[in-house]
């Protein structure tokens, strides 16, 4: 599958990864990267997903610091540059990348012009913003950090969505996974689902804590999330 350029909003140029269904059509997903940037992992992701009949598009969020970073949670050298490319994130650009991203995934030959998101680790929390302030046709964040700091902005869900959360997430401790639960109980557009024994990164494919049993249920709930609302 190729990599392509996208223009952002503020006139730059960045790259994604686009994995295309067999059939060449279908709805589209953007998938929203780790902070270890679009790696061999966020590739199968992204395979996966087109497998299933998506679009699934996989922006270079991380272009104006480097592009093009691909690297992994194996080695202290790795985790290091991963945090600092985190620390220099402009996440209102990032999320500027990402409503860019979704249009160009719409205008897809092929694509029927929904588009929902998924995302991981730092994606899992643009994500939940993006459920926020973009127009997505539906999103599903794992194991997103930070959400309990932008609670306030979920009255600005009107798509559905999906979080999952793992139990003994270190990046994400009780009482912010009990404010998250709090916050959004009650929205008639949220669903949580908690997996109680794993930690961070639980579907990350080959990952330090993946665990196959809490990723099957979690990618199998995706699954059936993006067949019933992006259809």
């Amino acid at each position: 599958m190729p990599d392509i350029k996208l223009r952002a909003a503020d006139g730059g140029q960045f790259s994604a990864y686009l994995a295309s269904p067999a059939g060449a059509t279908g709805p589209g997903v953007v998938v929203i990267q780790e902070i270890f940037g679009v790696n061999q992992g966020m590739r199968a992701i992204s395979d996966e997903l087109a497998k299933q009949g998506l679009f699934a598009l996989c922006p270079d969020l991380f272009w104006r610091q480097e592009p093009g970073v691909q690297i992994t949670d194996k080695t202290e050298a790795e985790w290091a540059k991963a945090m600092t490319l985190l620390k220099g994130f402009d996440e209102k650009k990032g999320i500027d990348d990402m409503k860019a991203s979704l249009a160009h995934l719409r205008a897809l030959k092929g694509c029927t012009g929904k588009a929902g998101t998924v995302g991981y680790c730092l994606g899992g929390r643009l994500v939940y913003l993006m459920a926020c302030r973009s127009d997505s046709d539906c999103n599903v964040s794992f194991y997103g950090v930070g959400m309990e700091n932008n609670l306030d902005e979920a009255k600005n869900i009107r798509t559905p969505t999906i979080l999952h959360i793992a139990g003994k997430d270190q990046y994400v401790p009780p009482e912010a996974q009990a404010k998250i639960a709090r916050g959004l109980a009650q929205h008639p557009h949220v669903t949580i689902h908690v997996y109680p024994n794993v930690d961070h990164g639980f579907a990350r494919p080959g990952g330090q804590h993946h665990d196959r049993a809490a990723a099957d249920l979690a990618n199998k709930r995706t699954a059936d999330f993006f067949r019933t609302h992006l259809r």
